[in-house]
Parts: C-alpha cells; structure tokens; sequence
C-alpha cells in the first residue's frame, strides 16, 4: 500500500475580544470548490516547508499574511485531513493543523505586498462573528464547510483535551 502525498498546512483561528475570527478570502478555480462559488473564505496559513515545524510555519505564515508576530506557542485546536485527489494541486489531499490565537483586534497587513497577496489567491481579509458566518447566504464558501460549529464550541468550551478532527 502506498501512502498519499498530502500537503500539510497550518492555520491559525485568531480570535478578537468579541470573539470574532479573521479570515481570508481565497478566490481560484479548485476542483473541491463548486463552480457557483466565487471563493472561500479560511482561517490564515499555509503549507509547510520541507524541515520546517508547525508552530515555525505557522510563525511565518502569520508574519507573511496578517502582520501577527506570536511569541508564545498557541494550543493546536483542530486537526482535517481530506484524502481526495486534486483537492490539492499535485496532491492527493491535505492536512490542515488549526492553532488558537487570542488577540485584541488589529487591522490585518503582512509582509505580503497586494500582488503577493494575490498571487498566493488571497483577495481580502474580515473579521467575522459566528452569527454572522452561520447567517450567510452568498455565493462564497467557508473551510471548513460547517465552520460555524466548531467555532461555537471552542469559543463556548475553551481548548480542548486533543484537537478536534473537522471534515472538509
């Protein structure tokens, strides 16, 4: 048995004092994503590289995309592995490890300039409530899809023992 080429990632679910998480807002053609979906809306992150551990990926990633600098190690909340090939360009799925970050609310701006920003396919950023997330009704997505109910239960219950497993 072979074992799949999965593209791990890590996000971070950077949350404000009103409980509001910052997302970004991915806009590309993905075979995961229906064709009547303008975008996706996602926690901050991205791949890591070869040699590189999780919290030092998710350091860069932050430092890269949002302007956030973390000097503490955050607890890793949320664990999603999609097998499905194409999901991710030259993979056969993904692995995507979640970090909390409470934060007080910032304007977000990385290393990143805008056409970074957009080739990396990150069209803009927002603050959202979860009300707000569950009440949506336009053509963008959310990753994952049911965000709203994760997000309910660690915002309501705190850290959790191990991380929770999410489906897409």
């Amino acid at each position: 048995m072979t074992l799949a080429n999965l593209r791990h990632a890590v996000r971070a679910i950077i949350l404000d004092g009103d409980d509001r998480i910052l997302l970004c807002r991915f806009a590309f053609p993905h075979p995961a994503v229906p064709t009547e979906a303008s975008g996706v809306w996602a926690a901050p992150g991205g791949g890591v590289e070869h040699g590189e551990t999780l919290l030092a990926a998710l350091r860069r990633e932050l430092h890269e995309e949002v302007g956030l600098a973390i000097d503490v190690d955050p607890p890793h909340v949320w664990h999603q592995e999609v097998i499905a090939p194409g999901h991710a360009a030259g993979y056969d799925g993904i692995i995507n490890d979640y970090f909390l970050i409470r934060t007080t609310s910032f304007d977000p701006r990385g290393a990143l300039s805008d056409d970074e920003l957009a080739a990396e396919n990150i069209s803009g950023m927002q603050w959202w409530r979860p009300g707000d997330i569950a009440d949506y009704r336009g053509t963008d997505l959310f990753s994952p899809r049911d965000l709203t109910t994760p997000l309910t239960a660690l915002i309501a219950s705190g850290v959790p023992e191990m991380p929770v497993q999410l489906s897409l």
